[in-house]
């Protein structure tokens, strides 16, 4: 039977490319989006379904507990249970720390990390109950290295981690394996929109003069999800050309 995955923030850049990637590689893959992006979301399936892929989408903010239960029953009603979960959604509200507000702090920390508590902790017992499961944790190259303006997102981003080995530990006699993801910068809309000259001053600080295309993030989270890999958790697998080396 194929594996069930859920994507969250799956209509995204990256999010896009590692839905197309494993329902490539043979899952049956459900894209999360928030309600503000039905009609996106509902052209995003059609376009894929079209081209053959087994994606589905489901609607939820992952920032909410509540939400994230309703959602995660819906998808198991429909699909099963679910073997694969990629922790993908995030956002950014970047100012410095003396002009950061309250807001701005606690919008970040809810996407990005309460999420990942969130939406896992739907998840997990059902993993462990089936001795089989693999959970991906996409943080950042600014989670292990900071970003100036990013104490949100940065803060949120290693906090990612930290997650990760404590509940790989939780996990690894059972089957189930956690791991993080840390993209460097990767060709989205987002990046493309930047200013050509703060563009080319990251680019020129890579070592390998290039930002990441969306299918390398894809491949490098199809290996930790793959049924081959079980001995790989608690990690954090860098994907950033070089730009930060741990």
């Amino acid at each position: 039977m194929a594996r069930i995955a859920l994507v969250t923030g799956g209509i995204g850049g990256i999010g896009s490319e590692i839905c197309t990637r494993l329902a490539t590689d043979g899952a049956t893959v459900i894209a999360n989006h928030i309600p503000q992006e039905t009609t996106q979301a509902e052209a995003w399936k059609a376009e894929r379904v079209a081209a053959g892929l087994n994606v589905d989408i489901a609607v939820g903010d992952v920032s909410s507990f509540d939400d994230c239960t309703r959602m995660i029953a819906e998808i198991t009603a429909k699909h099963g249970p679910i073997d694969i979960l990629v922790n993908c959604a995030g956002i950014t509200k970047d100012g410095t720390f003396k002009k950061m507000a309250p807001a701005q702090w606690n919008a970040v920390i809810g996407v990005n990390l309460n999420s990942v508590f969130n939406v896992t902790r739907q998840v997990w017992e059902g993993m462990l109950d089936r001795g089989f499961g693999r959970i991906v944790n996409i943080s950042s190259v600014n989670g292990q290295r900071g970003q100036f303006g990013q104490t949100n997102y940065s803060a949120a981003k290693a906090g990612m981690h930290g997650f990760t080995m404590a509940l790989a530990q939780e996990g690894a006699a059972k089957g189930v394996t956690v791991n993080t993801l840390s993209p460097g910068y990767v060709d989205t809309p987002m990046t493309l929109a930047m200013d050509e000259k703060v563009r080319n001053s990251i680019i020129s600080g890579i070592p390998m003069r290039r930002m990441a295309q969306p299918a390398e993030i894809a491949s490098a989270v199809a290996f930790l999800v793959s049924d081959a890999n079980g001995y790989v958790t608690g990690s954090n697998l860098q994907v950033n050309g070089g730009l930060f080396m741990h």
